[in-house]
Order: C-alpha cells, then structure tokens, then sequence
C-alpha cells in the first residue's frame, strides 16, 4: 500500500504516469527479491486504465506469469478504491552477480 502523495502530480489530482510506472516497475522487482532472485528489467509496458488519484491510498501488487530461467514475466496492477488503475507487463533478466543485494531487502 502506498499514499500517493500531491508531490507526484502529473495533473492537478492525478498522479504522475512516470511515477506509476516506477511503482509497477518497484513492485516487480520487489516481487523478484521475495523469490530470492536478483534481476534487471529488460522491457516494461505500461496500460493506464483509469487516473490514480492524489491524496489517497493505492495497492500495488505483483506476480510472476511465467519462468523461462534466466528470463522471467511478470504482470502487474495499482488498485485504488477497488478498481484497476494500471496494470503493466515486464520482462526481468537474472543477474546472478547481483546475488549479494537481494539479502538487504529480505
């Protein structure tokens, strides 16, 4: 759960579509390190489905769709007040050196 905050406007009352799409990128990745991998995002595409709204909560969740090692798929979603606001598609490269990293979000 995230507060999106005025700061991040794109639009007066709207978030920023770059920072939506940092938060769908950060929950894949976040959904990567759950899973004990260290990965690079190869490719991200984005669908804006409604406006996020400043000055209330939003979920973003994640989840992997596919595992072709080292080459993973992930999808995406920001619901706020129970409706899809974004969703995105990713696909995230291992990057075994990078190993060391994961352990700090655990």
């Amino acid at each position: 759960m995230f507060q999106c905050d005025e700061s991040f406007e794109g639009y007066p009352g709207i978030l920023d579509g770059g920072v939506i799409s940092s938060v769908l990128d950060g929950a894949m990745g976040n959904c990567m390190f759950v899973h004990g991998l260290a990965t690079v995002t190869v490719e991200i595409t984005i669908r804006f489905r409604q406006p996020v709204l400043t000055g209330q909560k939003a979920v973003a969740s994640a989840r992997i769709t596919r595992n072709s090692h080292p080459l993973y798929l992930l999808e995406a979603e920001i619901i706020q007040d129970g409706k899809v606001k974004a969703t995105a598609k990713g696909k995230y490269y291992e990057q075994p050196q990078l190993a060391h990293i994961v352990g700090q979000f655990s």
